[in-house]
This record gives structure tokens, C-alpha cells and sequence, in this order.
């Protein structure tokens, strides 16, 4: 796995760090195209080698974009890490565990309108084995935002904020919901949103999320 740490500028090419390099590449045409941009020919125009070279790094496009992929997956749980880490973790209420919960919830849709190319391009993953192998799409906790999501719900039913028995499927219908808000902004009806409404409109729908748990 290609970890390119915090989204930053770039680092130049060095011999011996190629697909690292060309990783970084892709993700700059990910933030400006989405996934269809991430081609192995462009990236390696970007990183000054020949993309004869790149292919003995990523033999085919999906490999690339895979690689590509893990790491906006990685972007956005670390977004997800920062937002939880902002509620005091020394905290072991209930109210705690709602408020972290709600800040996976609020780092996701952030991710999707503040980059939408890598966002988009965090979910465009070329299907066949090995989807996303273990420790591909990690934040720095080396949880994914699944497991995120997950570890919020596990917390908020030992602090006794969610019945036991409504555990079940509850981190499917958290990501359904949170994810679909974040695509209606981005591609459907409410791109027309007015700037000031959307956030108190996830806030409304995280509080109905909570509610509905």
C-alpha cells in the first residue's frame, strides 16, 4: 500500500519512491476529475517518468485506481479520526459517545462537499478480488470509516446510549443515510441548497439518526 500521509503538495519524483509518486499524481487528477481522470499515461506525464516505467509499477489503469482509491478512503477516515478526537476522550457518558458518533456523520458529508473529486473517487474501487485488502483505506487509528462508524455505535451501547438489541444493521442505516445526503448535495436535487442550509440540514438528519437508533 502506497501511504501518502496527510493531503499535501505533492513531494518531487526520487528514484526509488515511483509508486508513491505516481499514487500522488493520481490524486491530484482524482481532486480535479474524479475517478475517470486517474489514467496511468497522465500520471506519469505529472511525475516526469515514462509511462512504460509507471506500468512496472501499476500494469493496468485499476491498479492505479485502486491504489488511488485506498488512499481517498484514507483521507476521509482521517477526517473522521479528527472530528471524533475534537469530543474529550476522557469522556465515557453517553452524550460523549452521541457527540462522536454525530462527528462521523459531520466529517463525511465536510469530506464530499469540500472534495468532491476524491470523495466520488473513494467509492469507484475496480470490482474483483481483493475490493480493498486489509489495512488499504486506513486512517492513522488503522480503522477505515466503516470501522469507524462501527467503533462509534460499539462505544455509544457500552455507554448505554443504544439498546443492545438495536445494535443490529444500525451501521447500515447511519452510512445509508449520511452517505445519501452527501450524493443528493453533490449530484442530485440538493446541489441547489443555499450555502447556509446545509449544515443545519445534516445537523437535522444526524439528530434523526440518533433518534431513529
Amino acid at each position: 500500500m502506497y501511504r501518502l500521509g496527510c493531503m499535501e503538495k505533492r513531494a518531487p519524483y526520487h528514484h526509488g519512491n515511483l509508486g508513491a509518486a505516481l499514487v500522488g499524481a493520481g490524486m491530484e487528477l482524482a481532486r480535479e476529475g474524479g475517478p475517470d481522470a486517474v489514467v496511468v499515461r497522465e500520471a506519469s506525464r505529472r511525475v516526469g517518468v515514462s509511462h512504460n516505467a509507471a506500468y512496472r509499477h501499476f500494469p493496468d489503469r485499476d491498479g492505479l485506481l485502486k491504489a488511488v482509491c485506498a488512499e481517498c478512503m484514507s483521507e476521509l477516515a482521517r477526517r473522521m479520526e479528527r472530528r471524533i478526537a475534537e469530543v474529550d476522550p476522557d469522556d465515557p457518558s453517553a452524550e460523549a459517545a452521541r457527540r462522536r458518533l454525530g462527528a462521523t456523520g459531520t466529517a463525511y458529508v465536510e469530506f464530499a462537499l469540500t472534495e468532491p473529486g476524491l470523495f466520488r473517487t473513494a467509492f469507484a474501487v475496480p470490482r474483483g478480488p481483493g475490493y480493498l485488502e486489509p489495512g488499504e483505506g486506513v486512517g492513522d487509528t488503522g480503522l477505515g470509516p466503516y470501522e469507524l462508524l462501527n467503533a462509534q455505535l460499539d462505544a455509544l451501547v457500552a455507554a448505554g446510549g443504544l439498546p443492545e438489541e438495536r445494535r443490529p444493521y444500525a451501521d447500515i442505516a447511519a452510512w445509508s443515510a449520511v452517505h445519501g445526503i452527501a450524493t443528493l448535495m453533490l449530484d442530485g436535487p440538493l446541489r441547489a441548497l443555499p450555502e447556509e442550509d446545509r449544515a443545519p440540514a445534516v445537523q437535522r438528519l444526524l439528530e434523526t439518526i440518533d433518534r431513529g437508533l
